[in-house]
C-alpha cells in the first residue's frame, strides 16, 4: 500500500522513523523539500502530483509556519486563510487519494520566540471540526506533547526531541495501520457485496 507523507519539518524528523515501523508493506513517499505554510503545500500539490500517484493513505499537517509571528504583529497566515487553504489541500487530497490524515500542530517551548501554543491552540480548534466533517481523520499530535513541552521539544524550542520523535512516529504509524485495515475491510466488503449480486456464472448483475 502506498503512503504520501507531507508536512513540514516536524514530519522530516518523524518521517524516516515512520517508514522503518511500517516496513516492506508500504511504499512511503514524502517530499524531499519541507511543506512549509499551508498555501505552499497547496502549491506543491500540484508539482508532487506524479509522485503521489496511487497513493492511498495521505498523512498531512501544516501549521508552525502558518501560525508564527515573524514581524511582532500578527500570524504569518490569517486564521481564516489558513482555514481556507487547509480545507482547500483536504478537499483535493480526498478526491485524489481517498483516506486523508490530519496531524495536529504540535507545541512549542514557552520561551519560543515565534511561535505560541495559544495560536496553535486556536488554529487546532478551528480547523479540526471542519475537516471531520469531511471524513478527514485525525491525529492529535499536539495532545502528545501538549503536557510538558521542556521534555517532548528540544533545545530549539520548536522541534521535537529524540524522545518525542519516537513517540510521534510511533503514533503515525499506528494510524496508518488502522486506516490501512479499514481499506481492506471496506475493499473486501465490496467484493462481498458484488459476489452476492452476481447471477452465479461470474458475470455482474445490473441494479
Amino acid at each position: 500500500m502506498k503512503v504520501t507523507l507531507l508536512g513540514d519539518s516536524i514530519r522530516q524528523q518523524y518521517g524516516p522513523k515512520v517508514k522503518e515501523l511500517l516496513g516492506d508493506e508500504f511504499e512511503i513517499w514524502a517530499p524531499e523539500d519541507n511543506c512549509r505554510f499551508a498555501k505552499y503545500t497547496l502549491r506543491g500539490l500540484f508539482d508532487w502530483a506524479a509522485d503521489m500517484e496511487g497513493s492511498q493513505i495521505v498523512h498531512w499537517n501544516n501549521g508552525l509556519w502558518d501560525l508564527c509571528r515573524l514581524f511582532d504583529d500578527a500570524t504569518f497566515t490569517s486564521e481564516d486563510e489558513y482555514v481556507e487553504n487547509i480545507l482547500r489541500i483536504a478537499d483535493i487530497l480526498k478526491k485524489r487519494y481517498g483516506t486523508v490524515i490530519f496531524a495536529t500542530t504540535t507545541p512549542v517551548r514557552a520561551s519560543n520566540v515565534f511561535n505560541k501554543n495559544v495560536d496553535a491552540d486556536r488554529f487546532n480548534a478551528r480547523i479540526v471540526p471542519l475537516l471531520k466533517e469531511r471524513g478527514v481523520i485525525i491525529n492529535d499530535l499536539n495532545a502528545l506533547f501538549r503536557s510538558d513541552p521542556e521534555r517532548y521539544i528540544c533545545d530549539d524550542t520548536i522541534h521535537l526531541s529524540e524522545e518525542a520523535i519516537d513517540i510521534c512516529a510511533a503514533q503515525v504509524a499506528r494510524c496508518i495501520k488502522e486506516s490501512s485495515i479499514n481499506i481492506a475491510s471496506a475493499h473486501c466488503a465490496s467484493n462481498e457485496h458484488n459476489d452476492s449480486q452476481s447471477d452465479g456464472m461470474g458475470a455482474p448483475v445490473l441494479i
